[in-house]
């Protein structure tokens, strides 16, 4: 009886999980036909093939679904900046890291979108998801601080890791936006790279002062 008992606990995890994927992709879907105003737990409900009341079971409502989202999105962005390959240099570290980061950012619009800015207005990250939040900057901030000379200083070092993710996020953002149909994109990724690229350089021909 005891194994069972397991072996429908392990079903009824498997379910729920799969119940909470189904979810998320439901509301990614709705977040980028509509927009943050398009997450209704009605519509996210009916498009997850769920009663309301799943949601609310699974996710406590539209809060915990934003909430969820929110932290799948930096936790891809901190998993494309890392970098397994200890034997890049500095630079290389961080172009790698960025090359990957542009890649995430156009296969995952919508958890992009929604950690950079077009949130519910009502919406506040939970703690977890601040932490979660701040490992990617983190990620982002070693990278960048190893291309600095040792005498840099923390906020040097944290400047710079701002400069470094302004230059793709801005390079993403045209992507995303309508601005992209008015001039030619087509190898946009190419291009946040080469403009990172004089920015890197930049930096590690700096001696801080």
């Amino acid at each position: 009886m005891a194994v069972k008992r397991a072996q429908k606990a392990e079903v009824s995890s498997q379910n729920s999980e799969e119940a909470k994927a189904n979810i998320l992709a439901a509301a990614s879907e709705l977040f980028l036909e509509g927009g943050v105003k398009s997450l209704s737990v009605r519509a996210i409900a009916a498009r997850a093939g769920i009663s309301t009341i799943g949601i609310y079971s699974h996710f406590q409502g539209k809060q915990g679904i934003l909430d969820a989202l929110y932290i799948e999105g930096f936790e891809l962005v901190t998993e494309s900046m890392t970098v397994a390959d200890g034997s890049l240099s500095a630079r290389d570290t961080i172009m790698q890291a960025s090359a990957q980061y542009l890649d995430m950012a156009e296969s995952h619009t919508a958890h992009y979108r929604l950690i950079f800015g077009e949130r519910d207005a009502s919406f506040v990250p939970s703690p977890e998801a601040e932490i979660v939040g701040a490992t990617a900057f983190t990620t982002m901030a070693r990278h960048v601080a190893a291309l600095l000379p040792s005498t840099a200083s923390r906020k040097q070092k944290q400047d710079a890791a701002v400069q470094t993710w302004a230059v793709l996020h801005g390079y993403v953002s045209l992507r995303q936006h309508d601005v992209s149909r008015l001039v030619d994109m087509s190898d946009w990724k190419a291009q946040a790279l080469r403009s990172l690229g004089v920015l890197v350089d930049a930096m590690q021909q700096t001696t801080p002062s």
